[in-house]
C-alpha cells in the first residue's frame, strides 16, 4: 500500500512537470539529481572514498546549464569541464585524495548526469511524446518484470548482482515495454510502427540494464536501497536508476533516425 501511494503521487506530478518543460522540467532533473548524489556519496563512504559533494555538484551544475541553454551541443564542453574539476582537485590536495576516489567521483558525477536526457528528450519534435512513452515504458518495464518474475521466476537472470531477478521476469518486462509502444501507436497512429517496435525491444533491454547496473553498485555498498526518500520504493537513484540508460537510448534512437 505504501508503495501504491507513493506512485500515485509521484508519476502524476513528474508527468505534470514533463507536461510543462522548460524551467519545470529542469528544476525536477535538478532535484533528482541533488537526492542521487547524496545517496550515492552516502554509498561511496561506506566504501572508504570521500568524495566532496561540492565537486559532484559543480558537475551536475554545469551539465544541466549546458543542456538548458545549448541543448546537447553544449554536453561536449560540459564533458570536459566536470573532467577538469575532477582532475583539479587530485592536483591540487594530492595526496590527500586518492587517484580512486577522483575516479569513482567523476564517474558517479557522470552516471548522475545522464539525467539531462530527461530534459532533452522534451526538446525534441513531438517531445511530449517522447518523454512520455520513455516513462511509461521504463516503468511498465519494471512493474512487469517484478510481477512475473514474482509469480513465474525460476531461473535467475543475473545471481551475482541480484539473485532475485529471473529470465522469465525480464521476459515479462520487454513485453511490458512492447505493449507500452503498441498503446502509444494506437493513441498517436502518425508514429512510425517499425520504428517503435524496435524503440520498444531495446527500451525493455536497457531499461533491465540500468536495473542491474544499480544493484551491482548497491551490492558493491553493502546496502539493499541507496535512500529512503520513496515510501516502500526505496532512495531517488532506485526510481531512475533505469531511466539513466533509458532516456539516452530514446533520445538519440528518435533524434538520428526518426526526427532525421
Amino acid at each position: 500500500m505504501t508503495r501504491v501511494i507513493s506512485s500515485l503521487i509521484a508519476v502524476p506530478l513528474v508527468m505534470i512537470l514533463a507536461w510543462q518543460g522548460g524551467l519545470f522540467l529542469i528544476a525536477l532533473c535538478a532535484l533528482a539529481m541533488f537526492l542521487a548524489m547524496l545517496e550515492f556519496r552516502r554509498m561511496l563512504s561506506r566504501l572508504d572514498l570521500n568524495v566532496p559533494f561540492f565537486l559532484m555538484a559543480a558537475g551536475v551544475i554545469l551539465l544541466l546549464g549546458s543542456v538548458y541553454f545549448y541543448g546537447d551541443t553544449g554536453l561536449a564542453g560540459a564533458l570536459v569541464s566536470v573532467i577538469f574539476i575532477f582532475l583539479c582537485w587530485f592536483m591540487f590536495f594530492y595526496p590527500g585524495c586518492s587517484l580512486q576516489e577522483v575516479s569513482t567521483g567523476l564517474l558517479s558525477t557522470l552516471y548522475i548526469g545522464l539525467i539531462v536526457y530527461v530534459y532533452l528528450l522534451r526538446t525534441l519534435p513531438n517531445g511530449w511524446i517522447w518523454i512520455a512513452l520513455m516513462l511509461f515504458g521504463t516503468w511498465v518495464n519494471d512493474t512487469m518484470a517484478f510481477l512475473i518474475g514474482k509469480n513465474f521466476g525460476k531461473r535467475p537472470l543475473f545471481p551475482a548482482l541480484s539473485p532475485g531477478k529471473t529470465i522469465e521476469g525480464s521476459v515479462g518486462g520487454m513485453l511490458g515495454s512492447m505493449i507500452v509502444v503498441f498503446v502509444f501507436k494506437y493513441i498517436y497512429p502518425f508514429l512510425p510502427l517499425l520504428h517503435l517496435v524496435l524503440l520498444g525491444l531495446f527500451l525493455g533491454i536497457v531499461a533491465q540494464v540500468g536495473d542491474l547496473v544499480e544493484s551491482g553498485i548497491k551490492r558493491q555498498a553493502g546496502v539493499k536501497d541507496a535512500g529512503t526518500f520513496f515510501p516502500g520504493h526505496g532512495g531517488m537513484l532506485d526510481r531512475v536508476d533505469s531511466i539513466l540508460f533509458t532516456s539516452p537510448l530514446v533520445y538519440y534512437y528518435v533524434q538520428k533516425l526518426i526526427v532525421g
